[in-house]
């Protein structure tokens, strides 16, 4: 099997992969459609994008090869929407999400008077130097510019997501976080693949050209099987925000002027600490800050700038810390050693594994096994 062959068997399993996926993703029953609707969207367009390497074999028609090509700036804005519809709860379509169809249109529309509306010779002649031409070249500019543009969005739609997670929320979904950033590096590497394909098509180098189309499209089938794999391993990934959240950054100084003198601060910082010791709300595995407020009586924004300012700790490791000390007690109780480290990360409301051992190494550092063999 030579190169091009072994490209199109990758780019036909690749295609049959996200399709497959897509298929489930539209079918399944879930309260979370949105997001699956997105994503299967966005594996569709993407098998459409990869489907160009394979499709001379079945049609010849030039006007649906011009279309593959533009779909391809379908795929950022896409990828853009799954992202802020899983991070964030209230997450809706709207109209002014149409907007980011511009780019797609003006490709198709500089396309129009040399391709879509010339006929035989001179419709196949445009084809042949296409790649060449003053309309790929903005195509291409329009496309880098708008890859830039989503990668960063996304980058920063996932640092807010963090901060706000940290801020409100604990245990243990930072890992939609890893999920997602990990997912976003995927990508980048493989537009940079595509973008070393895109300036050696103007070269001589034909087999590295072909090589790296190999890769990329390998690349894309194994992030595919992985997005499965995750799916399998953890259904209950996803935890998503409120998007009226707001970083305790933005309001702490205007809470702080209108407020709250130190004495004030100091109270409900020991009523705080005396509440979590005596009444351990941290037991429960899914506690919010709202939640917590509520119980110790203290308005919620009052308390996430005490927890995230005065504390100087995200509300996230304000509670694990008083997992782990009474985690640590427990590992010292010899009533319980028969108890394992497992079910004492449940008792004490964690319900990783992960983000157990590394909140205990944390403020230990050791382990939960070599604490308790100490």
């Amino acid at each position: 099997m030579d190169k091009l062959s072994f490209l199109e068997v990758i780019a036909a399993i690749a295609v049959f992969v996200s399709l497959l996926l897509a298929v489930f993703l539209l079918t399944v029953k879930t309260e979370r459609k949105l997001e699956s609707r997105l994503f299967a969207a966005f594996l569709i367009i993407n098998a459409i994008d990869i489907s160009g390497i394979f499709m001379h074999l079945f049609v010849e028609s030039y006007n649906l090869k011009a279309f593959k090509i533009s779909a391809y700036l379908l795929v950022m804005p896409l990828f853009y929407l799954y992202v802020n519809a899983v991070c964030y709860s209230d997450f809706t379509l709207k109209r002014k999400h149409l907007l980011h169809l511009i780019p797609f249109i003006v490709a198709n529309l500089i396309l129009v008077p040399r391709l879509y509306l010339a006929e035989g010779a001179a419709k196949e002649a445009f084809f042949t130097t296409m790649w060449q031409s003053p309309e790929m070249f903005v195509y291409q500019l329009i496309g880098e510019l708008q890859f830039f543009f989503y990668i960063v969005a996304v980058f920063i739609v996932l640092k807010k997501y963090k901060k706000i997670y940290l801020e409100n929320y604990t245990n243990p979904n930072t890992l939609l976080y890893k999920w997602l950033f990990q997912l976003t590096l995927i990508f980048l590497f493989i537009h940079v693949c595509i973008i070393f394909k895109n300036i050696i098509r103007y070269t001589a180098y034909n087999d590295l050209f072909i090589w790296i189309h190999i890769v990329a499209g390998a690349s894309f089938l194994l992030a595919a099987c992985w997005f499965i794999l995750k799916a399998l391993n953890y259904p209950e990934l996803f935890r998503r925000i409120d998007s009226t959240l707001q970083p305790t950054e933005d309001f702490a100084e205007t809470l702080e002027t209108e407020h709250t003198t130190d004495e004030t601060k100091s109270s409900q910082i020991e009523q705080l600490r005396k509440f979590m010791v005596e009444k351990e709300p941290f037991l429960e595995p899914s506690l919010t800050i709202q939640e917590l407020a509520d119980q110790v009586n203290i308005p919620v924004r009052e308390l996430s700038v005490l927890i995230n300012h005065h504390l100087n700790q995200h509300f996230f490791d304000f509670v694990n810390e008083y997992r782990v000390k009474k985690a640590m007690t427990l590992l010292k109780d010899p009533t319980k050693k028969e108890y394992t480290v497992l079910e004492i990360l449940y008792e004490v409301g964690f319900n990783s594994k992960s983000s157990f051992h590394t909140s205990f190494k944390k403020y230990t550092n050791q382990t939960p096994t070599a604490f308790r063999n100490s």
